[in-house]
């Protein structure tokens, strides 16, 4: 492509193997420092300078300086959505690092992705949510928004839609999930849900980890709010 998007660029920031496991370790959503950075990515703090000003000159990552400490985080949620596609990617072609270990199913049934659930659960969420007619496919950016009915029912399960509707930020939008290799909700909505399920007790998060953990009352409420199809 000799016009439009750099793609190769992106290409080239991402597939450096360190700066992959920075990435990486940054989909919790959570802000690091280049220590821990270079500890997430088995390197020396002088190698993760020279890879994390790349990646903050590549506009993959955000750096944010907090007295002796510089604070790394990703750029957006579209970043974390790209990791995320480029991750299901390599699972479906049989790219994997490692073979399956004792954390992996926990990864699988539910985690974080940047500030929205992924996992079992999470594409169970959009797969009912799907299946009721509750989403639909729009000419907008995102290519997903709500019906009227799926307004009704955000509304009904305690979300605030007025004020999301407001933000800059696509309400709606399909990420492609590395483990189900199907789709779970990103975008504001997405995010809110993550955020009522953790204030409501339904979720834990694990410390220092992006598993997060379902309780047995919460599987019984998702269950019934969010029925298989």
């Amino acid at each position: 492509m000799k016009e439009g998007p750099d793609i190769a660029r992106i290409g080239a920031l991402i597939g450096d193997p360190a700066r992959a496991n920075i990435l990486g370790a940054l989909l919790g959503g959570k802000a690091l420092t280049a220590t821990e950075l270079a500890t997430e990515a088995g390197i020396t703090g002088q190698t993760a300078s020279s890879h994390l000003k790349k990646l903050v000159d590549g506009s993959l990552l955000v750096q944010t300086k907090q007295g002796r400490h510089r604070y790394f985080t990703l750029a957006g949620p579209e970043v974390a959505a790209v990791l995320e596609a480029v991750m299901g990617l390599a699972a479906h072609k049989g790219h994997l690092r490692v073979r399956t270990g004792p954390r992996d199913p926990a990864m699988r049934a539910a985690r974080v992705c940047y500030d929205h659930l992924a996992g079992d659960m999470a594409v169970r969420i959009f797969d009912s949510m799907q299946s009721r007619g509750f989403l639909r496919v729009t000419q907008e950016k995102s290519g997903l928004g709500l019906t009227e009915r799926g307004e009704a029912f955000v509304c009904e399960a305690g979300i605030d839609l007025k004020g999301l509707k407001s933000a800059r930020r696509p309400l709606c939008r399909a990420c492609l999930d590395w483990s189900e290799r199907r789709s779970h909700l990103a975008g504001s909505l997405g995010a809110a849900f993550l955020a009522k399920f953790q204030n409501e007790g339904w979720m834990r998060r694990e410390r220092d980890s992006r598993v997060v953990q379902i309780t047995p009352i919460g599987n019984e409420r998702l269950v019934k709010l969010f029925p298989a199809p």
